[in-house]
């Protein structure tokens, strides 16, 4: 029987940051959506101490792919083992490590070390998963090298609604960003495609002074009430952004909940906000328009909900 080759890669980067920085960021996984760009959502499904096994999407091209993975961590040596369960197509198998070697100085050496059969002999081995490792490495170093000021580049806003109707018609306006348009201000329109069920790729047009086209993945489990959502293209002031909707029924009606997480660009603060503005001043710019925006968007879920549940004489939905 064939058994393909098994290939291995090696990447190494010096990064002007403690080991234990580098290492944390490394050992967060569920946050890699807000701080690397490729990665859009990271699934927990198994946590045991350090034995973890999790679900992660990630940008491919101009689509999204997804995978199961089992991780070791091993905060002591600042190694992080790692292997793809069955399933993966090219890179079925995939195993590696991560490493983190303190440097003197200060400085640290993170080294990846990946081995993998490649099933298809046509695709380059040194090309598998290479531009969304090149795109990891480069801003694992650019926010780790700013971990002096990281708690004043991450900006969080959270909100909740109550809401009397059916759960099902909260989320199916939340699902249905194709037709928010006339309804959020700012935007002349909003372009969705979903070509894979479950996984939207979002443009929205912008006519406001202060807002700015956008585009975005959004994955969708219904069966969970959640939609998580990722900026592929931030504006300037923003490095990153990432952030879910929750719908949560109960027996009194249903709870909407809301976060948005924001990495600041430092570099865009003065060109956006002036010579003279500060990460201070980002953040209550940034914080404000996005809190303003998710509450508008929450109060327009709220009242098409309540319509749709008065049109369909569910009103008293949820009432004694």
């Amino acid at each position: 029987m064939f058994a393909p080759a098994v290939h291995r890669t090696s990447h190494r980067v010096e990064i002007a940051a403690p080991a234990g920085i580098v290492y944390g960021f490394l050992a967060d996984a569920e946050r890699w959506p807000l701080f690397f760009a490729p990665n859009v959502y990271v699934e927990p499904l198994d946590l045991d101490g350090s034995e973890q096994r999790l679900r992660m999407w990630t940008l491919n091209g101009a689509g999204v792919r997804s995978w199961v993975t089992r991780r070791t961590l091993d905060p002591g040596a600042r190694r992080i083992v790692f292997r793809r369960e069955p399933g993966s197509g090219a890179v079925d198998g995939m195993r590696g490590v991560w490493s983190v070697e303190q440097l003197p100085g200060g400085s640290s050496l993170l080294t990846l070390e990946r081995e993998f059969p490649v099933a298809d002999a046509r695709i380059p081995p040194a090309r598998i998963g290479d531009a969304n490792i090149r795109r990891h490495l480069a801003d694992l170093k650019r926010l780790t090298e700013q971990w002096t000021v990281l708690d004043e580049l991450v900006v969080t806003v959270e909100d909740r609604i109550r809401v009397n109707g059916p759960a099902e018609l909260l989320y199916g306006f939340l699902h249905r960003a194709g037709a928010w348009p006339g309804g959020v201000p700012g935007f002349t329109s909003v372009h969705l495609t979903e070509d894979v069920p479950g996984v939207q790729l979002v443009r929205t047009d912008a006519t406001a002074v202060d807002a700015e086209d956008s585009r975005a993945v959004r994955l969708c489990f219904p069966g969970a009430g959640l939609i998580v959502y990722k900026l592929t293209e931030p504006p300037a002031l923003i490095a990153g952004q990432a952030g879910e909707w929750s719908v949560e029924p109960d027996p009194a009606g249903v709870t909407v909940r809301v976060r948005h997480q924001v990495v600041l660009s430092e570099r865009g603060v003065a060109r956006v906000l002036g010579a003279d503005a500060d990460l201070a001043d980002a953040r209550r710019y940034v914080g404000g328009i996005v809190g303003r925006d998710s509450a508008t968007l929450l109060g327009l879920a709220r009242r098409n909900a309540e319509d749709a549940a008065d049109a369909l004489g569910l009103g008293v939905f949820g009432m004694s």
